[in-house]
């Protein structure tokens, strides 16, 4: 579970700090380069739900197998892209292959729960969570470290080993399904529909101008049809009856997209301006954000197995305000205690946040319909990161300087605001998870 879950993150934190190598090398702008991002969101984001349902369907066993092959594949296409064309792809493939770990871990983790009368696995799924950020966060101090010693293809190469080791755990360890698949075909057309709202979104964030809002117009539409036949079919892509009525996992959808919108702009934005604007090399960016890394392992570890989740969305929402502020001071000449008090300050949202809003979806959703709700929520955070990546590439179109910097910071501003009054705001979350089962009015 652990394994699967990592490989979306291992490749969503490294990319961080190779962006740079990468369009010196290819010859690329940021806003080229963030491609390599948002195709890896793109994917995944639209991904993750179809994914979940399969998993809810057919059990984990054979979506993590073929996902685990896939990751496989873009490692080997990343490893010997001759142009940035190809290594979008090699991206693509790599948010589509790493799409069934996540919602594989939760079913598997919610049958187990229901299989043994324990009804709240904080412990679990604590380690599941801390194992991904662990990889969020060290990702870019590993990302560093490999491109210092073998360059940044590496950073696509470590995939194929990781892959073998996934396919051979899930031949050894993952049950076969218990009962016979279902005949009910896929909601096709619900799933080309969400995909085309996705891309037509991400389309135009990346570019946003006047001459471009007709791709607003095919989100709408887009949006609007689909909508309209979720609401009308009986085995829906996305079943909006069930989401409509539980306010409390909207709200976590919410947050997530909020969190990780600051989060990754961080982890992308501050990284690159280490590196163009502060004037570092790959290694020492990464090393830069080890102190984010420790206290943030330290952060998700204590808290992790403490129940309730407001007081912590609240200090990370926080802290993320802290560290927007901070970003507006920087300069070139900024001095290196300074990017260390940041990097410190930013493990706080990096260990609070995407483990609260994880173990509050595992009270608010169905539990019939588990996965595709793990799936969701990482859609959503995906969406963020995708609206980060966008945010990326406007304010450093013209490189990666303190300019844009400061004004990547403002904007993370509005966003940390937004999420602390989201937060404030939702009175669900008093008393979620202390030991008891989800409310019946959670499941409607």
């Amino acid at each position: 579970m652990v394994l699967g879950s990592i490989l979306n993150p291992v490749n969503s934190s490294m990319i961080a700090v190779a962006l740079v190598p990468i369009g010196v090398a290819l010859h690329a702008q940021p806003a080229a380069t963030a491609w390599l991002v948002s195709g890896l969101y793109l994917a995944t984001a639209t991904g993750q739900p179809v994914v979940g349902k399969l998993v809810d369907r057919y059990g984990p066993r054979a979506l993590y197998l073929a996902g685990s092959a896939l990751v496989g594949i873009a490692g080997i296409i990343g490893l010997l892209a001759p142009t940035l064309g190809v290594l979008v792809v090699s991206r693509v493939l790599l948010g589509l292959g790493t799409c069934a770990g996540f919602p594989a871990a939760m079913y598997l983790i919610r049958r187990e729960s229901e299989r043994t009368g324990l009804d709240s696995p904080r412990g679990v799924l604590t380690t599941l969570s801390v194992s991904a950020q662990t990889i969020v966060v060290i990702g870019p101090s590993l990302g560093g470290l490999l491109i210092g010693v073998a360059g940044w293809r590496a950073i696509f190469a470590v995939n194929i080993p990781l892959a073998v080791a996934c396919i051979i755990l899930a031949l050894v360890r993952l049950p076969r399904p218990a009962r016979p698949a279902t005949r009910e075909p896929l909601d096709h057309l619900g799933i080309g529909l969400f995909a085309g709202m996705l891309t037509a979104l991400m389309l135009f964030l990346m570019s946003p101008s006047i001459g471009e809002l007709w791709l607003l117009a095919v989100t709408v539409a887009c949006g609007a049809a689909f909508g309209w036949r979720e609401l009308r079919i009986t085995e829906p892509f996305l079943d909006l009856r069930v989401f409509g009525g539980n306010a409390p996992l909207i709200a976590t959808y919410g947050r997530a997209l909020l969190a990780q919108t600051a989060a990754y702009a961080y982890l992308y934005g501050f990284t690159q301006w280490l590196e163009a604007g502060r004037g570092l090399n790959a290694t020492h960016a990464g090393l830069l954000l080890l102190p984010m890394s420790l206290l943030a392992i330290g952060v998700s570890t204590v808290s992790g197995r403490r129940p309730g989740f407001r007081a912590k969305l609240l200090v990370g929402a926080t802290a993320q305000l802290v560290v927007s502020v901070l970003m507006l001071v920087l300069n070139a000449g900024s001095p290196v205690w300074l990017l260390v008090l940041i990097s410190a300050v930013c493990s706080l949202p990096q260990g609070l946040n995407s483990l609260a809003n994880q173990n509050a979806l595992y009270y608010q959703a169905d539990p019939a319909r588990i996965g595709a709700s793990a799936g969701l929520l990482r859609t959503f955070s995906y969406l963020g990161a995708m609206v980060s990546s966008a945010a990326t590439g406007v304010f450093f179109a013209h490189g990666a300087d303190t300019a844009g910097l400061h004004s990547l910071a403002g904007f993370l501003i509005v966003v940390a605001a937004l999420l602390i009054i989201m937060v404030a705001a939702d009175r669900s979350l008093s008393g979620l998870g202390r030991g008891t089962s989800p409310a019946p009015s959670a499941r409607v």
